[in-house]
């Protein structure tokens, strides 16, 4: 999946990237997921008089609502919505943690502060509020008008920044309506205090650790990430890890030994998908970057404690068909014969599903629908496919078996496990699970 973002570029750039992606989907004749990841509210201090100061720990500075260009006594903090959310003793961040400030008095319209470390201050710095719920819609008007336009050009994933309630992700995912699929980046503490409800209303998630590490302590950040993931894969919800995976190629040709942990990490902690950033939106080495991050991944999944780790933890059973029967053919794809798994899906649930239980076996998701491919591009495991929508049990099985030779998912007499829903071509759950095996004879067309 490639991911635009909003928070650069023109719409004309985001265009002509767009193009790119479906240019290359037609040469790969596979679908290829595309994110628009929208900006977000900004906050920032006012300017300075003399554009910077310096500042040192135990100073006394003023923030308030004047827009008086400032100096080392006060400077503006044009955010209405901040001073009124602030309490004393509350911890300021300006400038990604680089300077850290704390509340000594408040007033809905000021806040005299002290400086606990730092050195200097700039025009227009960032602000960060970790203890405090920002009564902030994550929508900006800028956010509303990329996200028309986003979806105007047909993205398949919709990412919202600045996430700190349930209700942010109720108003994309009004807006959206079913336009695309709606992914929330964690990069609030507020958000950990309510990430269940947060991923009740997500189609994916996002540990966006940049963001996330401004606001909590480095410490905070792995365990963070590991209880944002755990709780992902139990809802089947995909999630991304992302930021600063593999930054030294930014400029170098190869990772440090510790982004190297890190990515390997993020897979042994079950993460559907990783996300490169700087590396290869404007590094020096964008193709050395992706092949070595496949390179981890794929030598993790070698790893023969891999399998372990996946299988020690499952989602709970719903009281739905659908999951006895995932729990069934998870079960039956022990056995060693079987080469693959094939889903019909048509809004990509079933198959959602079978990718939470981690099977060792490859996913193929076999569905008419274009927009269902391309969302399901990012879920663990899948191997998503159009395919004709099967009009019967004999044809069920023959396109099963034939796309898994196909695309080189199965080897003539290897088994192949069957998920399908009857009737036919009706949304819903799936409620067929059949065991084929491959023809001896059978030829393989295409390998793609």
């Amino acid at each position: 999946m490639f991911r635009l973002n909003f928070s650069h570029g023109s719409h004309e750039d985001h265009a002509a990237a767009l193009k790119a992606v479906r240019g290359a989907e037609m040469a790969l004749q596979r679908p290829l997921g595309v994110l628009a990841d929208l900006q977000g509210p900004k906050l920032r201090l006012g300017r300075f008089r003399d554009v910077e100061i310096s500042v040192t720990p135990g100073q006394r500075l003023r923030l308030d609502l004047d827009e008086t260009p400032g100096d080392e006594t006060r400077v503006c903090m044009p955010h209405p919505e901040i001073f009124k959310a602030l309490r004393e003793d509350h911890l300021l961040l300006l400038d990604d943690g680089r300077v850290r400030l704390k509340v000594i008095k408040r007033d809905d319209k000021w806040a005299d502060v002290e400086v606990l470390s730092g050195s200097k201050l700039s025009d227009r710095k960032g602000v960060a509020v970790p203890q405090a719920v920002i009564p902030v819609s994550a929508l900006t008007p800028k956010d509303r008008e990329d996200l028309a336009f986003a979806l105007r050009m047909g993205v398949d994933w919709v990412a919202l920044s600045f996430v700190q309630k349930a209700e942010d992700m109720a108003e994309l995912k009004r807006l959206v309506n079913g336009r695309a699929a709606c992914l929330a980046k964690i990069e609030k503490p507020a958000a950990l205090t309510e990430l269940a409800a947060i991923l009740d209303y997500s189609d994916g998630v996002m540990v966006a650790r940049g963001d996330l590490g401004v606001e909590l302590d480095p410490e905070d950040v792995p365990v963070a990430q590991k209880q944002i993931l755990r709780m992902a894969r139990q809802r089947g919800v995909p999630a991304i890890v992302a930021t600063q995976m593999l930054e030294s190629m930014t400029s170098a040709p190869a990772p440090t030994r510790a982004e190297a942990s890190d990515v390997a990490n993020a897979v042994y902690e079950g993460a559907d998908a990783l996300m490169l950033s700087a590396e290869t939106a404007s590094g020096d080495y964008p193709l050395e970057s992706v092949a070595m991050m496949n390179r981890i991944m794929e030598r993790v999944e070698s790893d023969p404690l891999w399998p372990g780790l996946m299988d020690a933890e499952h989602a709970g059973m719903d009281e739905h068909d659908v999951d006895a029967l995932v729990a069934a053919a998870r079960k039956a794809a022990e056995a060693s014969s079987t080469a693959c798994m094939v889903v019909f899906t048509t809004l990509g649930g079933t198959a959602r599903r079978m990718a939470r239980e981690r099977p060792l076996q490859p996913i193929l998701a076999l569905t008419p629908n274009p927009d269902t491919a391309r969302r399901l591009a990012l879920v663990w495991g899948l191997e998503p496919r159009l395919g004709r929508q099967p009009e019967s049990l004999e044809q069920v099985t023959e396109d099963a078996v034939q796309a898994a030779m196909e695309y080189g998912l199965a080897e003539p007499g290897q088994r192949v496990l069957i998920l399908a829903g009857t009737p036919f071509g009706a949304p819903g759950a799936a409620n067929l699970l059949r065991l084929a095996h491959a023809p001896a004879k059978a030829k393989r067309k295409r390998t793609k």
